[in-house]
């Protein structure tokens, strides 16, 4: 049965969080509780653009949240605290941080990410990495940078799909137009063959 969320975070600081769960298989009970207000994707996706269309569409959001996912896992975010399990001096015998310390999960999670945001290009890494890994908002990124206002919306869409078309995320399925249906049947035998 899975944990209310009140009881996972407490009843106070639930209350002034935007709570909702996601779908995820690694996790008991397959869900996980999050916090909806802390993406600007999930705002985007959330948010309703003067068409009635959502500002950025799932695909994208999905795509954003998978860049998110590499950078957390290849633990690319600043540190906030002392890893007080370290050792204190260098050169102590496989000291924090060095290549021995990395698993093989983290070497994977920085290799996609540096996959996913070569595919991206240059023009649009530095967006991804600040709206969807270090959280920043569209206002935010427009000022820093200096772009006109709401400009920072569609280039981050733009960027969005070619995080989508790398990750192979499209709005629909296809296949090939016409492709002969197969199936399988058991022969008198009680084998099965294929047709």
């Amino acid at each position: 049965m899975p944990v209310p969320a009140t009881a996972e975070i407490g009843v106070q600081r639930a209350a002034r969080l935007a709570l909702g769960r996601r779908a995820d298989p690694d996790a008991p009970g397959g869900a996980v509780t999050v916090n909806e207000a802390e993406s600007p994707l999930a705002w985007l996706a959330r948010r309703k653009g003067r068409d009635g269309r959502p500002m950025i569409e799932p695909v994208q959001f999905l795509a954003g949240e998978r860049l998110r996912a590499d950078f957390t896992f290849a633990q690319m975010g600043p540190r906030l605290s002392i890893d007080w399990t370290a050792p204190l001096a260098a050169g102590s015998g496989g000291g924090a941080g060095g290549p021995a310390a990395l698993t093989d999960a983290v070497v994977a999670a920085r290799r996609r990410l540096a996959s996913a945001l070569t595919a991206a290009g240059t023009e649009f890494a530095g967006l991804l990495l600040d709206v969807c890994c270090f959280l920043k908002g569209l206002e935010e990124v427009e000022r820093e940078r200096g772009w006109p206002p709401r400009s920072a919306k569609v280039v981050l869409q733009l960027g969005l799909d070619r995080l989508a078309r790398h990750y192979g995320l499209a709005a629909e399925a296809r296949g090939r137009a016409g492709a002969p249906l197969r199936a399988w049947r058991a022969d008198r035998e009680g084998a099965e063959t294929g047709e």
